[in-house]
C-alpha cells in the first residue's frame, strides 16, 4: 500500500475513473430520459448496480449486516438512493445535465451540515461561511437553469436529492463500526432498488420499445458510475488518504459540465458558470479546514451522482 501522504500514480488513475465515470451520469441520465421516465431509469440503474454489487460480495464472500440492522439500513437506502435518484432524474428532465452536477457538488457540505445538526454540535465560522457562499452560488444557478433568467422549480428539486444523500451519509456511518462498509453499501442498493420498484413497473415494456443507445446509457448508468466509479474511489482512498483523495471531488462539476456540453450539446450560459464557480468555492471551503480537508469515510461515495 502506497504512503497515506503520497498520492501515487495507481491512485491519482483510480480517482480519475471515478470522477470520469461519476461525471458522466449526469449527461447519460439525460440522454436515457428521453426514452424512459425518472421511475424507470431510478430502477434500471439501481437494480443493475445491485446485481454488481451482489456477484461482488458473492465472490469475496462478504457478508451483509446483521439482520438487526436491516430495518434502518432499509430506511435509509430508501432515502440515500430511491429518494435521491428520483429526485434528480425528475430534476433533468427540465434542466442541463451540467446544472445539476453542480448543485450535487453541495452534497460534501450538506453532509457536514447534517452531521453538526444530527449530533447536536456548533457549525464553525468557516462551515458557515462556506455554506452561506454556495448557497448564493446555488440562487444564480437556479436562476439561470431556464431558458430564461427565472426560477426553474426543477433546479431546486435537486437540492432534495442533496439532503437526501447527506441524510444517508451521516445516518449510514455508525453501521461501518458493526458491518462490512461493503455489505453496508450493497444493502443500501438493495433497498433503494426495492423503493423504486413502484416507480418502474413499466420498464420491461419501455425496455422493448427503446433503442438499444438508450438501454445502452441505463447499463452505463448502473456498471460504470455507480460499480466501477465506487469501486475505483474506494480502493483510490486505501491507498492514499480519504483527505487527498476527497479533494478532487471538486473537480466533477466541471467535468460533468464539458461532457453534457459535448455530448448533449448543452453549452451552458455565463450566469450558470458564474454561478457554478461561486457554488464550489463555497463547498470547498465549508469543507476544508486550517490545515486539511475533514476525513471523508473511508468507504463511502461522498458525492456520487
Amino acid at each position: 500500500m502506497a504512503s497515506p501522504e503520497r498520492l501515487d500514480a495507481r491512485a491519482l488513475a483510480l480517482v480519475g475513473v471515478a470522477l470520469l465515470t461519476w461525471s458522466s451520469a449526469y449527461a447519460a441520465i439525460a440522454y436515457a430520459l428521453a426514452a424512459f421516465t425518472p421511475g424507470e431509469v431510478a430502477l434500471a440503474r439501481l437494480a443493475i448496480a445491485s446485481l454488481c454489487f451482489g456477484l461482488f460480495l458473492t465472490v469475496r464472500r462478504v457478508p451483509l449486516p446483521a439482520r438487526r440492522e436491516w430495518p434502518g439500513l432499509l430506511v435509509l437506502g430508501i432515502i440515500g438512493f430511491t429518494v435521491y435518484h428520483l429526485a434528480l432524474n425528475h430534476a433533468e428532465t427540465r434542466i442541463a445535465s451540467g446544472t445539476a452536477s453542480i448543485l450535487i457538488s453541495l452534497v460534501p457540505a450538506a453532509t457536514a451540515a447534517v452531521s453538526a445538526l444530527w449530533m447536536g454540535e456548533r457549525l464553525p465560522v468557516r462551515t458557515l461561511a462556506g455554506l452561506g457562499v454556495a448557497l448564493i452560488g446555488v440562487v444564480l444557478v437556479v436562476l439561470a437553469s431556464g431558458k430564461q433568467v427565472r426560477f426553474e422549480p426543477m433546479a431546486a428539486l435537486v437540492l432534495v436529492s442533496v439532503l437526501a444523500s447527506a441524510i444517508y451519509f451521516v445516518g449510514v456511518k455508525p453501521y461501518f463500526a458493526r458491518s462490512s462498509a461493503l455489505g453496508v453499501t450493497a444493502f443500501g442498493f438493495f433497498a433503494g432498488t426495492l423503493g423504486a420498484l413502484p416507480f418502474g413497473i413499466h420498464l420491461p415494456q419501455a425496455l422493448a420499445a427503446a433503442p438499444w443507445p438508450a438501454i445502452a446509457s441505463l447499463l452505463w448508468l448502473g456498471v460504470a458510475p455507480t460499480f466501477i466509479g465506487y469501486i475505483a474511489w474506494n480502493v483510490a482512498i486505501h491507498r492514499s488518504s480519504a483527505s487527498q483523495v476527497s479533494s478532487f471531488i471538486y473537480f466533477s462539476p466541471p467535468i460533468a459540465v464539458l461532457i453534457g456540453w459535448f455530448w448533449l450539446g448543452e453549452r451552458p450560459g455565463p450566469l450558470t458558470l458564474v454561478g457554478g464557480v461561486v457554488t464550489v468555492a463555497g463547498v470547498v471551503l465549508a469543507n476544508t479546514r486550517r490545515r486539511a480537508l475533514p476525513p471523508a469515510p473511508r468507504d463511502v461515495a461522498a458525492c456520487e451522482p
